[in-house]
Formats: structure tokens, sequence, C-alpha cells
């Protein structure tokens, strides 16, 4: 995983007692005595692809402000620029052949080093992971680089696996790391280490050798396009909110289906968008500002806690019962879905809270849901306690919920579970990088990161 790794991403790498519990439930729950050599080859390949960022970018497009037809042509302008700069052509955009609201721009790569950088740079590895979806190297970012270095030199940039790297070493890192591309130095290294006026946000290292080629989205028409994963885009579409209704978030950072689920609704209704961060909930309105919409009601509150029995107020929370038509539940969970993710020190005490903590919000959002309503439980993770098994348990506790099928169904189908007939994990949907059942024939669609999804209807509950 060095620098002589320099074309291979290695596979998604977790403590070990992780690794092991997760090998095991991959399994699925079917006696079948053949089963476990196939689902552990399975469960490596999943590991690997982990590792590796998809092979598109998905853009959500501005349907509130402009076709999507408009926007395509524009979007094109701008990345003809951005691969001037990188010497290459840009990638084809491609109209998603199901989604009226989607753009797909294919990756290219791996690209190999150019031979006449010798020039190291280190960064963290949450920035070298972005730098593999197409983002440039921020100063933030950066933990170490040579002593003379100057603006303008060709720098291959390496992601630190380990977090062992201290900042603003000027020696060569010599523990493991990982090769994420080449690119331009846009400051010195006294500028980004000894100087007070960088500012931290702004861009360090221009990137014009990727590894991995994606176009850089950040800044690019904001008001037209949003960057989000394929699954997180199907999520909204599964929910189907529609003009005039009442809707609720309860997980709403960073607010990419928040702003999805206002602009499906044509900014008609209301939408109440909750997360217990102010900083994050601030995030949420910049998105939404972005795209001008306004019937969006955001509140940093802990969504386990905006439910009262006795409350009739229609405002701010806490809610009472009944008073959405359709909730949105994108719990907290693992993350482990995320692509690329080469190094995750989660323990398995740590996995193993999830599932009871996001029964918190499950309790939560079934209240507030009205009869007949729909509620969509997601996560962006792989495990089957937090997804199948979540299912099924929410089956059990409310004789009330009925699963409901999904429209699109462009991902794989659940998991077998205890809990859960056939016909019921059918309804699931299941987007796994190594799935060969995926409902889709889209090349768009069978690379993507891991998520699930489940529709839930609320029949009479009697209350």
């Amino acid at each position: 995983m060095s620098g002589d790794n320099d074309g291979e991403l290695p596979a998604l790498l977790l403590e070990k007692e992780v690794s092991d519990h997760l090998k095991e439930t991959w399994k699925g729950e079917l006696e079948i005595e053949d089963e476990d050599d196939e689902n552990g080859e399975r469960f490596y390949k999943l590991l690997k692809q982990l590792g590796t960022p998809p092979t598109v970018t998905t853009l959500r497009v501005n349907t509130l402000n402009c076709d999507k037809h408009v926007i395509a042509k524009e979007l094109k302008s701008e990345l003809e620029k951005q691969y001037v700069e990188r010497g290459s052509n840009p990638p084809p955009i491609v109209l998603h052949p199901a989604l009226k609201d989607v753009l797909v721009i294919p990756s290219r790569g791996p690209n190999a080093k150019p031979a006449e950088v010798k020039k190291e740079v280190i960064v963290d590895l949450a920035c070298g992971m972005a730098v593999l979806r197409g983002a440039d190297v921020f100063v933030l970012g950066i933990m170490a680089a040579p002593a003379y270095l100057s603006t303008g030199d060709l720098v291959a940039v390496y992601a630190d696996l380990d977090g062992q790297c201290r900042k603003g070493l000027k020696e060569e890192y010599k523990e493991r790391k990982l090769y994420v591309g080449c690119g331009v130095m846009q400051l010195s290294r006294d500028q980004i280490f000894c100087s007070a006026q960088v500012k931290l946000r702004g861009v360090g290292v221009k990137m014009t050798h990727p590894l991995y080629e994606a176009p850089c989205i950040d800044d690019v028409l904001p008001d037209l396009v949003f960057a989000q994963n394929l699954p997180s885009i199907v999520c909204s579409l599964v929910l189907d909110p529609q003009p005039g209704e009442t809707v609720i978030d309860m997980c709403s950072s960073p607010g990419g289906k928040t702003n999805h689920i206002a602009t499906l609704m044509k900014d008609e209704g209301r939408v109440v968008a909750l997360d217990k961060s102010a900083i994050k909930v601030e995030k949420v309105i910049k998105n939404l500002e972005r795209w001008n919409i306004s019937c969006v009601d955001t509140y940093a509150q802990d969504s386990t806690k905006c439910l009262d029995v006795n409350s009739e107020i229609k405002g701010p929370p806490p809610f009472p019962p009944g008073s959405f038509d359709r909730v949105l539940l994108d719990v907290p969970c693992s993350a482990l879905g995320q692509r690329p993710s080469s190094r995750n020190r989660m323990t398995l005490k740590s996995l193993q809270s999830y599932p009871v903590y996001q029964r918190r919000f499950i309790e939560t959002g079934v209240e507030l849901l009205k009869n007949g309503g729909t509620l969509v439980y997601s996560t962006c993770t792989i495990t089957m306690e937090e997804n199948e098994k979540q299912v099924a348990w929410m089956l059990q506790k409310y004789p009330y919920l009925k699963l409901a099928e999904q429209t699109p169904h462009l991902g794989d189908v659940g998991r077998p579970c205890k809990g859960l007939t056939k016909s019921q994990c059918e309804m699931l949907q299941r987007f796994d990088p190594t799935s060969v059942t995926s409902k889709s024939k889209y090349f768009t669609d069978n690379d993507t990161i891991g998520f699930f999804i489940a529709k839930f209807i609320k029949v009479d509950d009697n209350t």
C-alpha cells in the first residue's frame, strides 16, 4: 500500500473483529452447505469494491429552474474548461435513461503516475478519498510536504492510511500511504505551514493527473446541479412526495435529500428538516438557498425528541402524532457502504451500537406518520443488522406497517433474513457494488455506493 502500488487501490481495511463479524453475517441465513466459500469470496470482493471509487459521477439537476438538456449543455461547457487544465478531453455527459432529473458522467482510470514527478505531498485519509472522487486537495488536508516546495511545482499526492503523519513533516513519509494522483502546487510550503494568511479552505494542490479521473463539481453550476450518489437520489424518488403534502426529513444533513424532496414537491407544501447539530443545519440551509427553495422549515433538533403526544401545534417541534404524510428516516449508520474507503477503525462495540440507536428514530418516525402515510427507511451501510434485520424488527413491532413496492427499483433485492419472506425481501432495495442481480440493466446503476432502502405504508393503527 505504499507508493509502489501506484495503480491499484487496496481493499477496505477493517478491524479484525469487525471484519470477522461482517463476514459471518454476510453469509446470509439460508441453510446451504456450500454457501460459505461463495459468500466468503463475495465478501472479499465487496471490501475490494469499497476501497475504490464508483465508476460514475451522478448529478441531480434543478428541474424547478431549467430543462435538463439545457443544464447538460451548460455543464459540458464548464467541464471543457476544467479539462483543458488537465490536458485531456472531458468525459461525456449521459442523460440517465430511467431517472428524469439525473445526469451521469463516467470516470476514467486508473491512470499511471508520471515518471518525472519526484516530490511528494501527504494528505489525510479523508482528503485522499475525496481526491479519488474528483476533488482537488484543500490546504486543510495537507499533512506533509518537502522542505523546498514552491508554487507551481508538480507533486505526487499520497494519502496517509494510518493517520500517523505529523503535521508539517519535511522528511519523506515512510509509513503506509496510498497514491491518489499528481497535481500542481497552488501555494508554497511556507505559505501552507507558516503563514497565518492562508485560507484553510482554499485549494492547496490542483489535481492535473488524478489516479481516477472524475470531474470536480465543487462550485460548478451550484444553482443547477447537485452532486449526489445514485442510491440517495433513488431514495427520495421512492418516498414519492407530492406537492402540497407535509413531509419530514428526520436526519437531513447535509441536505441533498431534503433539497430533492422539496424539488419533487415543486416547492409546494411543507418540508420539515431536522438535525441536532446547528452547524449541520446551516449546511442544509445553504443547499436550499442555492436552489431558491422556500417550502422547507429547518430546525436544530434531536429527531428522537421531536414528538409530544400532548402537542397541538403545527409549527416548530415537538410535533403531535400523525403530523406528516411522509417520513424519511435516513438514519445515522455505520456508513460502511461509502466509497472509496481504504481504512476504517470502527470497533465491533461501536458497530453494534447503531441498531439500538436507530430504533429510537424509528419509534418516533412511526408515531409522527399519519395513517395511510409513507415511511422510507434508509442507510448507507452494508450490515444486515442495520438493514434487513431492522425491517424484520419493524414489521414485528408494528403490525400496522406494511412493506410496499419501490419505484424506481434499480438496485438488488434484500438479502435472505429470518423474519422476512422471500416476497418481502424482493420489496427491499439493496445497492451492492458486487451485485450481479441488480434490477437495472443500465451501466449507470451497476457500480454505486452500498445503500439500503425499505418503504412502508402505515395502515389504520386504531389510534
